[in-house]
């Protein structure tokens, strides 16, 4: 997936702890834990016919995929254990395969970093947060197929050194960064001929305040996180070398844009692929731009 118009929605990313208790336990709705025999009533309870619950885990600051907003304008869910709303992208995605499957809907807002141990333990069903397909990723979660396909581009100032850049090679020397554990400051930034990389930013929201402040000449970031952000922050300038062969050089999975889910949970996978299988390329651009369109600008 904060400060100022988009860095106030992205910054409120809060952690997930995980506390271990003396019997097995598994995730249950109120954000906390549900020992063996809960658990099993949960087993019963859905053999009985009633509705599946799916915990879905987001940062909720992270525009256009999520944000966190004060109420249930154009559809926001509440966030669990919380007054919030969340909102974005990847609620909107949440919320259409959970009425396609006939599912109820608990979004759990959580640190970018605790998905993956989230997905791995149960806390959490699955992830829907803007997470791309990476190798890295595939060896802890499984992953559906994309419900979302991000291109890289470069965010910069419109009166920055670097606003006429057609390619990598105008990026010479820059002083870069990006979001950690993202293939954006893993593989990308060091692409850039004598790049000079600091260090990465918990948050897309600290991130992109770095670009504002002018403590970097350039973010590393998806498509659409600098569509939004050029909406919330005029003067910055989206980059994109997609037509020039002077591009960052990615794996299609790298750039693929992915729900992950706890390995081995293949019945999970392939349900949310029921959902995804009916939906096109056009229908995520369609959802996506509708997200940018409502996205929360100001505190």
């Amino acid at each position: 997936m904060k400060k100022k118009a988009l860095a106030a929605v992205l910054v409120a990313a809060v952690t997930m702890s995980m506390a271990g208790c003396g019997s097995k336990q598994a995730a249950s709705t109120d954000g906390g834990s549900k020992t063996e025999s809960e658990a099993g009533s949960d087993a019963a309870a859905a053999d009985s016919g009633e509705k599946k619950t799916l915990r879905v885990g987001m940062e909720c600051a992270y525009a256009p995929y999520n944000w966190t907003q004060s109420d249930d304008s154009n559809g926001a869910v509440p966030i669990s254990g919380s007054s919030d709303y969340a909102y974005g992208y990847d609620v909107m995605m949440a919320k259409h395969i959970c009425e396609e499957l006939g599912w109820d809907l608990e979004i759990v807002k959580m640190d970018w970093d605790s998905l993956p141990t989230s997905v791995s333990s149960g806390a959490i069903d699955c992830a829907i947060a803007g997470q791309s397909i990476t190798a890295k990723r595939l060896e802890s979660v499984d992953f559906t197929d994309p419900y979302y396909y991000a291109s890289i581009v470069t965010l910069v100032k419109k009166d920055g050194p670097y606003k006429d850049a057609k390619g990598l090679a105008d990026l010479k020397g820059a002083t870069a960064t990006s979001q950690i554990n993202t293939v954006w400051y893993d593989t990308c930034l060091d692409q850039i001929e004598d790049v000079n990389k600091l260090p990465a930013y918990e948050t897309t929201g600290t991130m992109l305040v770095s670009l504002e402040s002018g403590a970097c000449d350039l973010i590393c970031t998806d498509q659409p996180t600098a569509m939004a952000a050029c909406v919330a922050y005029p003067d910055m300038e989206m980059l994109d070398f997609s037509s020039s062969d002077d591009n960052y050089q990615v794996s299609d999975e790298e750039i693929n844009i992915g729900i992950s889910v706890k390995k081995g949970n293949q019945e999970l996978v392939d349900e949310i692929n029921s959902v995804l299988e009916k939906m096109t390329k056009e229908d995520y651009e369609q959802m996506m731009n509708e997200a940018i369109s409502v996205q929360p600008l100001s505190e």
